[in-house]
């Protein structure tokens, strides 16, 4: 069949990509970036967007997201819950004002300028993790802050998403929608999200134990996922959105490990890579002028607006200033988070379409930055004799 080299092709070339990208201390997903550049229309061309492409890409994300929300630890965010919202809410609100002012200047229209802030605004904290574990910090209050604050960060970031995604899409293409209705369906649905979380997960999580078939609680858990992302589209909103907190629910069960190890490996092994290089296959090695000002521009806002918008909110919460550095470098990677929202915004062609591969270099180059920049501030330097 024609639709089995592609897949062959796909998954052995992230394999050997990643592998090499986490032999250079680099995330995974930088090598699976690489491949879709490298099998795409950039230089080999031996991939092209298609439709079974997306299928796989559309899947992939929103296992990822998923596994996102089932790693949501709110058993922690109540722990820490005055800093990690102080933390969130500031090192949300800075880099959609700072990076939206700057997209409006860059002449890009008011709806592209608010989803980028918004695409900035988001957290991936999987790398923040490892160097934290690396220097035994990560049960320090600063490394539980960190982890909290990346639990609220990411339930603003996919409210802030779902809501644009439904009014900023109707906007741009000249409809009037009825917001009433809109808010109406969508208040319901996040209503029916708190039953999800609250009761209802929980119950059918305890029936899937009884059930007499192979991998109840996964099979289960993947009925919960499907059908919570394909109501959120129902009611206008991103079927990722319905991914994320029907992670979240079952993460509050009993048989979240076991679900976990279920989905995670085969989430990763075959899903997950389709999303990745589907995004590299709509990249360009060509970048203008315009492209290399708009990289550094927005990598230095990037990063500033996450470590001293962390750092604001920790000291709000009662940490020094160092600590508070420290949470906020925590907060710079954007990593598989920012790269879902931008790859959402681009396919409601909300995103400005010319600057999407500068904008995924800049995802990519706060990625790798923020381990250097969390060393440093974990290991302050002692300031000089008098």
């Amino acid at each position: 069949m024609a639709i089995l080299l592609p897949i062959v092709l796909v998954l052995a070339t992230t394999t050997i990509l990643a592998q090499i990208s986490r032999r250079l201390n680099m995330p995974a997903v930088v090598g699976q970036l690489l491949a879709g550049i490298l099998l795409g229309p950039a230089v080999l061309g031996w991939l092209r967007p298609s439709e079974v492409m997306s299928i796989f890409s559309e899947l992939g994300v929103i296992v990822l997201m998923f596994l996102a929300g089932l790693e949501s630890d709110l058993h922690l965010l109540r722990r820490f819950l005055k800093p990690s919202l102080y933390v969130a809410c500031i090192g949300v609100a800075a880099p959609v004002i700072a990076l939206g002012v700057a997209s409006k200047l860059l002449g890009m229209s008011v709806i592209e300028s608010i989803l980028v802030g918004i695409v900035f605004s988001a957290t991936s904290v999987s790398i923040s993790v490892d160097v934290l574990k690396e220097e035994n910090a990560l049960n320090r209050p600063e490394g539980a802050t960190i982890l909290g604050a990346a639990v609220a960060d990411d339930i603003l970031g996919v409210l802030l998403l779902s809501f644009f995604i439904s009014f900023g899409g109707a906007q741009k293409a000249g409809e009037q929608p009825n917001l009433l209705l809109s808010i109406g369906e969508q208040l319901l649905f996040f209503g029916g999200i708190v039953v999800l979380i609250r009761w209802l997960a929980p119950l059918l999580m305890r029936f899937s134990e009884r059930l007499l078939v192979i991998a109840g609680p996964t099979l289960m858990a993947m009925v919960i996922l499907l059908g919570t992302a394909a109501l959120a589209d129902f009611v206008g909103l991103s079927d990722v959105v319905g991914a994320f907190f029907a992670g979240v629910a079952v993460a509050q069960t009993p048989t979240k490990k076991e679900v976990d190890a279920s989905i995670e490996p085969m989430g990763y092994a075959f899903f997950v890579p389709f999303f990745f290089v589907g995004i590299g296959l709509q990249m360009k090695l060509t970048l203008s002028w315009a492209d290399l000002v708009l990289i550094v521009l927005f990598t230095i806002l990037a990063v500033l607006t996450k470590l001293y918008g962390g750092m604001a909110g920790a000291m709000l919460g009662g940490f020094t200033k160092q600590q508070g550095l420290t949470i906020g470098a925590g907060m710079v990677s954007r990593g598989e988070m920012a790269l879902i929202t931008a790859q959402i915004g681009n396919d409601a062609h909300l995103f400005p379409a010319e600057q999407y591969p500068a904008i995924v270099i800049v995802i990519l180059l706060t990625t790798l930055l923020s381990p250097f920049i969390l060393k440093h501030y974990l290991h302050p330097q002692p300031a000089p004799a008098a």
